[in-house]
C-alpha cells in the first residue's frame, strides 16, 4: 500500500538528519530538576541546606519569588543527593527477574549483611516489602497479628487480606508502640486443636512506630516478643520501615534490633532520602519464596539498577546523618511545647517524629495546617485536632527556627492568644 502523500519525503528528511549525541553532564546537573549548584560532597554540612525549589538556606530571592516551602508532612519528601543522582546515572543494568542486574544484585547483598540475614529482596514500597513478607509467612485463612495502631493495619490498604485472604488480628498498642506481651499470647489461639479459629500465622511488630511518634522497640522487648513466638512456633516479622532511626537513636547496630525477626523490610526512600525502594531480608529460602510473592503481585522490574544505584548510596551514606533529622526534631518539639494550651508529649520525640495539636481541639477554628501551608510550612493534619511534622534530609536547622515562628504566629492568629 503505498505511503500518504508527504509522508515518504519526511521519512527521506528523518533518515538524512545527523544524529546528534548530547554531551555527558560533569556534574550532577540533570535537566528536569531544580538543584542549582548541588554540592559536589555529600558529607558537607551545606549539603542539607539544598533545598526542595532550589534555594539555599539564606538565600536571597528575587524578586517576586516565594521563600522555599518547609515541607515537614513526611520523610518520604526527600529527594536524592547529588551521590544519588550520580550513582543512577552511571549504574550497571540488567535483568533483574533473571537475576542479572548486578547494582540489584550488590544492593540486596548489602541490605542482607546490614540486617544480618542471609538475603534480601529489592521492592517498590515499605508497603510491598509488608505484603510480600506477611503473605510469604501466610497461607491463606491465616492470621496476621498486629498491632491496632500498627501503618500494617491500618495504611496499607488491607492488601493482605484482599490479595492473600489473611485475617487481621489486631492487638492494643501501648504510648510507645509496644504490644502487650499478655495481649499478644492471647492472640494466639490454639486452632490445631479447636476448629472455630484461624491458625496463627505470624506477629508483626514496628519499629520505629509511626502512629505513635516515632517511638523505639527496644531490644529487650524485642527478646521476649521472640521468645513468646519461639514457644508458639510462629514467625517474627519486623516492619523497620524506620529501622535506622532507631538504630541511630540507640547508637547500636540495625542487626542487633532485626536479629530477633524471621524477616525485616526496610525502606531506603524516608530518611535514607532514596527516591524509591524497600527492602525484605530474612533467611535465604524464606528470599526465594518471597521473591516469587514479588513477581504474583506484579513487584518484578527488569533493569532496576537504576533504582538500586540510589539504595547502595543510601546505605553507605546517609544513615549517620539520621542523628541530624533527630536533633533538628527535639528542637521543634521543645519549640512547639511552649505554645500555651499544646497538648505534646516530650516523652515520644525519640527520632524524628513530632505528633502535636491543642489541647481542646475546636472543629470551628481555622485548619492549621491549611493556614500554616498558605504561609509556607506543610505539615501532616492526621485529624482530629492532631498533627504530625517529621524532619528529614533537606530541612535544616535554620529551617526550624523559620518553621517556629511562623507556626507561632499562625497558632495564635487561631486560638487568639497573647
Amino acid at each position: 500500500m503505498p505511503f500518504p502523500s508527504g509522508v515518504v519525503p519526511q521519512l527521506r528528511l528523518a533518515c538524512s538528519m545527523r544524529i546528534i549525541r548530547p554531551r555527558l553532564p560533569q556534574r550532577s546537573a540533570f535537566p528536569g530538576h531544580h538543584y542549582r549548584d548541588l554540592p559536589e560532597r555529600d558529607d558537607q554540612a551545606s549539603v542539607n541546606a539544598v533545598r526542595l525549589h532550589g534555594y539555599e538556606d539564606g538565600e536571597k530571592h528575587r524578586e517576586g519569588q516565594q521563600m522555599s516551602v518547609i515541607d515537614l508532612r513526611s520523610d518520604t519528601v526527600t529527594l536524592p543527593s547529588p551521590a544519588m543522582r550520580e550513582a543512577m546515572y552511571r549504574a550497571e543494568l540488567g535483568d533483574d527477574v533473571m537475576g542479572e542486574d548486578p547494582t540489584v544484585n550488590r544492593l540486596e547483598a548489602l541490605a542482607a549483611e546490614v540486617a544480618g540475614k542471609e538475603a534480601g529482596l529489592l521492592v517498590v514500597s515499605g508497603t510491598m516489602g509488608n505484603l510480600v513478607s506477611v503473605l510469604t509467612h501466610c497461607r491463606r485463612g491465616d492470621e496476621a497479628i498486629v498491632g491496632d495502631r500498627s501503618h500494617l493495619f491500618n495504611c496499607e490498604a488491607g492488601g493482605a487480606s484482599a490479595l492473600g485472604g489473611v485475617v487481621f488480628h489486631p492487638v492494643p498498642t501501648y504510648s510507645f508502640g509496644e504490644l502487650d506481651l499478655g495481649a499478644l499470647s492471647g492472640a494466639i489461639r490454639p486452632a490445631a486443636t479447636n476448629l472455630h479459629y484461624a491458625p496463627p500465622g505470624v506477629i508483626c511488630l514496628e519499629n520505629t512506630h509511626n502512629r505513635c511518634g516515632g517511638t523505639i522497640l527496644p531490644p529487650a522487648y524485642l527478646r521476649a516478643v521472640r521468645d513468646l513466638a519461639d514457644r508458639v512456633g510462629i514467625p517474627l516479622h519486623l516492619d523497620g520501615s524506620r529501622i535506622f532511626n532507631a538504630a541511630v537513636a540507640l547508637r547500636c547496630e540495625v542487626r542487633e534490633l532485626t536479629c530477633y525477626a524471621d524477616s525485616v523490610q526496610f525502606c531506603l526512600s524516608k530518611g535514607l532520602a532514596a527516591p524509591v525502594g524497600s527492602l525484605v531480608c530474612g533467611q535465604a529460602d524464606f528470599i526465594a519464596r518471597a521473591r516469587r510473592v514479588r513477581k504474583m503481585i506484579g513487584g518484578g522490574m527488569r533493569q532496576a539498577g537504576v533504582i538500586a544505584a540510589a539504595g547502595i548510596v543510601a546505605l553507605t551514606t546517609m544513615v549517620e546523618r539520621l542523628a541530624e533529622d533527630h536533633h533538628n526534631a527535639r528542637v521543634l518539639a521543645e519549640g512547639l511545647a511552649e505554645f500555651p494550651g499544646m497538648q505534646l508529649d516530650l516523652e515520644t520525640v525519640q527520632t524524628n517524629i513530632v505528633l502535636f495539636g491543642p489541647a481542646r481541639p475546636d472543629p470551628a477554628k481555622p485548619s492549621f495546617a491549611q493556614l500554616l501551608a498558605e504561609e509556607g510550612v506543610k505539615i501532616g493534619d492526621l485529624g482530629g485536632g492532631r498533627f504530625r511534622a517529621v524532619t528529614h534530609y533537606g530541612i535544616s536547622p535554620a529551617d526550624i527556627q523559620r518553621a517556629l515562628g511562623i507556626m507561632r504566629r499562625v497558632w495564635r492568629q487561631i486560638f487568639s492568644i497573647g
